[in-house]
C-alpha cells in the first residue's frame, strides 16, 4: 500500500488534488492507516492513470466522474478515440511539413482539400438532410436548386473557404468523419437534447460572471459546454472550435444578442472564459 505522498510522487498529482478527488466521490483512496491516513494499491494508481487521460482530453471532472462509475461505459473506447485524434493531428502536421518542403522547393503550395467531385458530394448530402423550410428559403434566393448548386461549389473552390475546410476537418479528425457528419447528421431529437444542455451550461455561467474565469467553477462548466458541442458536431477535437467560438463572441451582432438574453458582458466573459481555458 502506498501513502498520499507516494501516490502523488508516483502519478504526478498533488497529494492536494488526491484530497480533493476524495472529497467530490471522483477518487478515493483504498483504504485508511489506523490513524486515519489515506492509503493506494496499485489499482487505485491505474483507476488514477485513466482520470489524468481523461483530463489530458479536457473532460470535465464531472464527466469523468459518471465514465469511471458507469461499467457500462467503455474507458478503452474513449480512449481509442482520444488515440485516433492524437494520430488525427500526427498526420495533419505531416501533411504541413511535406508542403512546407514542398514550398522551399520551388513548388506551390496546394490548399484543396475537398476536390469537385468530393464538394458535390457533400453538397447533395446536406440538401437531403436539410429543413425543408430552409430549402425553400435558399432555392427562392437563387432561383433554382442547380443555381444553388453551381454557386455553392464555385464558392467552396476558392483558396479562402478551401483554407477554412482545412480547419474544419481538423477538428472532425480527417475529410472522412467530416463527410461522415454530413452524410449522416444526429436526428432531430438528439440535437435538441444537446442543445437544450447547452443552454442548461449557458444560463448557469450567466449566474457567474463576477467569479475569476480561470476559478474552478467556471472552467469546468467551460469544460462541459466544449464537451457538449463536440458531442453535437460529432467532432474528434473540440479545442480549435471552442476557440473559433470564443472568437465570434466578439462580433458586435453576437454580443449584443448574447448580452440581451443573458446579461450585460456575458459575450465578452464567454470570450475571456473559453480562450483561458483552452489557451492553458
Amino acid at each position: 500500500m502506498m501513502t498520499i505522498k507516494e501516490m502523488s510522487e508516483l502519478s504526478g498529482v498533488s497529494a492536494r488534488t488526491l484530497r480533493y478527488y476524495d472529497e467530490i466521490g471522483l477518487f478515493h483512496p483504498t483504504g485508511k492507516s489506523e490513524a486515519g491516513y489515506r492509503l493506494y494499491d496499485d489499482d487505485a494508481l491505474e483507476a488514477l492513470r485513466y482520470i489524468l487521460y481523461f483530463r489530458e482530453m479536457d473532460i470535465p471532472l464531472s464527466t469523468i466522474k459518471e465514465i469511471i462509475s458507469n461499467p457500462a461505459l467503455d474507458k478503452n473506447h474513449i480512449l481509442e478515440m482520444q488515440k485516433k485524434m492524437l494520430e488525427a493531428e500526427r498526420d495533419r502536421i505531416n501533411r504541413l511539413i511535406d508542403s512546407i518542403d514542398a514550398a522551399l522547393k520551388g513548388a506551390e503550395m496546394d490548399f484543396t482539400v475537398f476536390s469537385r467531385e468530393e464538394s458535390e458530394e457533400l453538397f447533395a448530402a446536406m440538401y437531403e438532410h436539410m429543413p425543408e423550410e430552409m430549402r425553400k428559403a435558399a432555392e427562392a434566393e437563387f432561383g433554382s436548386i442547380e443555381k444553388w448548386r453551381e454557386h455553392y461549389l464555385k464558392a467552396v473552390g476558392t483558396e479562402k473557404v478551401q483554407k477554412q475546410y482545412a480547419k474544419v476537418v481538423e477538428w472532425y479528425g480527417g475529410k472522412d468523419a467530416y463527410a461522415d457528419s454530413v452524410k449522416n447528421p444526429l436526428s432531430k431529437e438528439i440535437r435538441e437534447s444537446y442543445q437544450r444542455r447547452i443552454e442548461a451550461v449557458l444560463e448557469k455561467l450567466s449566474r457567474k460572471q463576477d467569479l475569476d474565469v480561470n476559478c474552478f467553477e467556471i472552467r469546468e462548466l467551460i469544460g462541459e459546454y466544449g464537451f457538449v458541442l463536440k458531442q453535437l458536431l460529432q467532432l474528434k477535437e473540440e479545442k480549435g472550435m471552442m476557440l473559433s467560438q470564443a472568437s465570434i463572441y466578439l462580433d458586435k451582432q453576437v454580443q449584443e444578442t448574447t448580452d440581451e438574453k443573458y446579461g450585460e458582458g456575458f459575450a465578452a466573459f464567454l470570450n475571456k472564459a473559453i480562450t483561458s481555458f483552452y489557451m492553458r
